[in-house]
Parts: structure tokens; C-alpha cells; sequence
């Protein structure tokens, strides 16, 4: 399989404005927005509680909750050590729970070992803590290549590892949904909570991406 999908899927997923070259849609793209300019006109739909659906996922009910509960993992080792036993008490602890959340497992990475999910059926995804999958992870590409070159997907993102490093795979379900915590950089010791969590990522709470500490800044 060409290992362009990556690129391709992840550059149509990013916003663009009207002047930045990238105006063209796809056919169903095209489609989806048609039906809603009709629905609108219709009086079905309200545009601004439709956007104010889309930011509740993408932005409060999305990323921003996992990464409280990594952050939350890397500063109590207690919380830690139940997330790692039992994942959705501890995530519903932090008020992250419901559709899509209800069977949850953590798995974590470590020098040893790094944990990649993908749902091979379809777009099983653990929306209280990462909000909307993003498109691609819905790909057929990546739901074929991560299981069976999950090296290769890795390094179409950006993440190169140690051949010693085991990459184990999950398959995520509609009965069982997944959530990496990942390593916590080096240097970040005097961080707080807060600041933790806003190093986090949705990649990498997906295993595709390495959290990475923030850059020191320079004196004036």
C-alpha cells in the first residue's frame, strides 16, 4: 500500500482558509454540505447549536479531557496505578464517562513497549476522552496497515523507535475502547497538572505521535 495515505489523509483533515490552495471538495464532501444547506433552509437544522455540537466534541468533550487524565497518571501514581486496573471508573472519576466511554482499557507506553489502537471493522473510538475520530482513522489504509505494518504507519507520522521496542496493537471495539498514556517527557519535573496535560495530544493518546516536552525559552 502506497504510504502517501498518511499525508494525504491528515492534510485533508487540517482547516483551511479560503486562500490557502486547498479549496477543492471531495464528491461526498460536496454532498453532506448540499444536504445541510437544505435541511437549514428547511428549518431542520440550526447552524450555530450544529457548531456549537461540533466544538463540544472537538475542543471540551475531546482531547482536552484524555490528556487531564494522562496528566492526572503522571503526577498520582495512585490514580495511575486504577486507571491501569480499571479504566472507566477512574476516567469517570475525573467526569469523563457515557456513550462510546463505557468499557474503557488503558495501556501505556514505555521504553520497553509502545501501544498503537485501530479499529479494523470500522471507527471504534473513545469519544468522552478523545472527541471525534479524526479522518484518518477512519481510513481503510490505516485500519489495514497498522496491524500489519504498524512499524511502517508509525514512521508515516513522524515517530521512529528502537528496534527493541515492542509495538503491540489494539484493536479497539464496540464493546472495548482504548486509551494510550504515554511516556511523559523528560525534563517536565516542574510542571504542574495543568501544564502537563496541554503537552498532550489526541496522536498520541492514539499511539501515533510521542509527547514531546515544551521547548526552553530563550533569555531576550
Amino acid at each position: 500500500m502506497n504510504n502517501r495515505f498518511l499525508k494525504t489523509t491528515m492534510a485533508d483533515n487540517h482547516d483551511h482558509g479560503p486562500d490557502d490552495g486547498h479549496s477543492e471538495l471531495g464528491e461526498m464532501e460536496i454532498r453532506v454540505r448540499a444536504l445541510q444547506s437544505v435541511l437549514t433552509q428547511k428549518g431542520y437544522i440550526d447552524p450555530t447549536a450544529l457548531d456549537v455540537l461540533i466544538d463540544t466534541y472537538q475542543t471540551q468533550v475531546g482531547p482536552r479531557n484524555g490528556a487531564r487524565v494522562v496528566a492526572r497518571s503522571w503526577v498520582d501514581p495512585q490514580f495511575r496505578d486504577w486507571l491501569l486496573r480499571d479504566a472507566t471508573p477512574a476516567i469517570a472519576s475525573l467526569g469523563y464517562s457515557g456513550r462510546q466511554g463505557e468499557h474503557m482499557v488503558a495501556v501505556e507506553n514505555s521504553a520497553e513497549r509502545h501501544n498503537l489502537v485501530v479499529c479494523t471493522l470500522c471507527s471504534c473510538y473513545p469519544w468522552p476522552v478523545l472527541g471525534l475520530p479524526p479522518v484518518w482513522y477512519k481510513s481503510a489504509p490505516y485500519r489495514s496497515r497498522a496491524v500489519k505494518d504498524p512499524r511502517g504507519v508509525l514512521a508515516d507520522f513522524g515517530v521512529h523507535l528502537p528496534e527493541s521496542t515492542e509495538i503491540r496493537v489494539w484493536d479497539s471495539t464496540a464493546e472495548v475502547r482504548y486509551l494510550v498514556i504515554p511516556q511523559r517527557p523528560a525534563g517536565t519535573g516542574h510542571l504542574s497538572e495543568a501544564e502537563l496535560a496541554a503537552l498532550v495530544t489526541r496522536d498520541a493518546m492514539i499511539g501515533t505521535r510521542l509527547v514531546e516536552a515544551p521547548a526552553l525559552e530563550r533569555p531576550a
